[in-house]
């Protein structure tokens, strides 16, 4: 089905290079004025929502059909092939063929994923970048200092994001917001046909082998992670005495909230970045702030997502009665009423000398 020649001739008119119009089909709830010159759409993509913006060169469906929901791709951004929905890739984001990005993914500039990569609640922090035949959902990823120094996930690599308990309170800190959003900490490298099981925190220079499943946070800087055999590692080993499973066991699960609250702070600091310092330059150009508005969009709902699942996590553990459990959640509806007033409340205003700083890069991007 390809849309009514009257929309179509609206969005190449504004220099939108539609190849095979006969093939693809534009929503009618689509804003011609959000699709830029220089944008291109390749035969057989799909484009859907209110939401959905293409930058200035921007290109979706080079090598297979695109299809895009209530996306936004800032300028130079490019999708080669795969499904979108409610995701956002800031200017020279990329993806290669078989993309499945599901709500929440936000890749920011330069930051790319090869062939067949499936995303979620996932935000890639500018050039980062994944290799083939990755899953890698509910999980921030930093580091590096520009497209040749960047933070990496080798290819047919997983971040484990669902427990024997069926909660999800596990979303991973690969580096982090407040310094890795200033583009000067040192790259992250996350070796091929690995995995990560979450919820983790890993550190910026870290270094994993390829092969390897790590189960254990690296808070060092700078870490070379050394494989050691599962029992040794103190991690389960597979014998013919298996034992019985208790579902009322959540292990160390006082850890797991730790690190569950530092992804939110992390996705609130992100927030505030947005807020007080990418603003004016993102605003100067329509693109820019569909973009920005959308990355907004995003991080409201991974806030929504990781206190939900961090709610849900808590049901289950006092569910099951363990009273050393129970400990780490004391409180908490309280706790997690405190924690949506603080993602409602305004920005607070920064101290004088950030100010001075902001005053500054608003000028460089006026």
């Amino acid at each position: 089905m390809s849309m009514s020649p009257p929309f179509r001739d609206a969005i190449a008119a504004r220099g939108v290079l539609i190849e095979s119009p006969e093939t693809v089909y534009f929503a009618p709830d689509l804003d011609p004025c959000r699709f830029h010159e220089g944008a291109v759409v390749h035969a057989g993509c799909r484009l859907y929502g209110a939401e959905t913006s293409l930058g200035p060169g921007a290109e979706i469906g080079a090598e297979s059909p695109v299809t895009l929901r209530n996306c936004q791709l800032g300028a130079g951004a490019r999708l080669a092939g795969g499904f979108a929905e409610q995701s956002t890739f800031l200017d020279g984001a990329s993806a290669g063929d078989g993309l499945h990005a599901r709500p929440g993914t936000l890749l920011e500039e330069g930051a790319g994923v090869a062939h067949t990569v499936g995303l979620k609640q996932t935000i890639l922090l500018p050039f980062v970048e994944f290799g083939s035949l990755v899953n890698f959902c509910d999980a921030l990823v930093a580091g590096g200092t520009g497209p040749k120094d960047h933070s990496e996930v080798g290819s047919s690599y997983v971040h484990f994001n669902f427990t024997p308990h069926g909660d999800k309170a596990t979303a991973s800190l690969v580096g982090d917001v407040p310094s890795g959003a200033l583009l000067r900490s040192p790259r992250i490298f996350l070796g091929g046909q690995g995995g990560l099981v979450g919820p983790r925190r890993i550190a910026f220079g870290t270094v994993v082998p390829a092969g390897t499943v790590l189960r254990r946070d690296i808070r060092g800087e700078g870490t070379l992670v050394r494989s050691r055999p599962a029992a040794e590692a103190g991690l389960p080993v597979c014998t013919s005495g298996d034992g019985p499973w208790d579902p009322a066991n959540f292990g160390r699960v006082g850890e797991r909230a730790a690190t569950c609250l530092a992804y939110l702070g992390n996705v609130l600091a992100l927030r505030s970045w947005y807020r007080l310092a990418r603003t004016p330059a993102m605003e100067r150009t329509p693109w820019g702030a569909a973009c920005l508005d959308g990355a907004l969009r995003r991080l409201d709902a991974v806030w929504a997502e990781r206190l939900k699942r961090l709610g849900d996590l808590a049901a289950l553990v006092r569910k099951g009665g363990d009273p050393g459990a129970c400990a780490a959640f004391a409180g908490w509806p309280a706790r997690s009423d405190a924690l949506a007033a603080l993602w409602a409340a305004p920005e607070p205003e920064p101290p004088s000398a950030a100010r001075e700083a902001l005053a500054r890069l608003h000028a460089l991007a006026a």
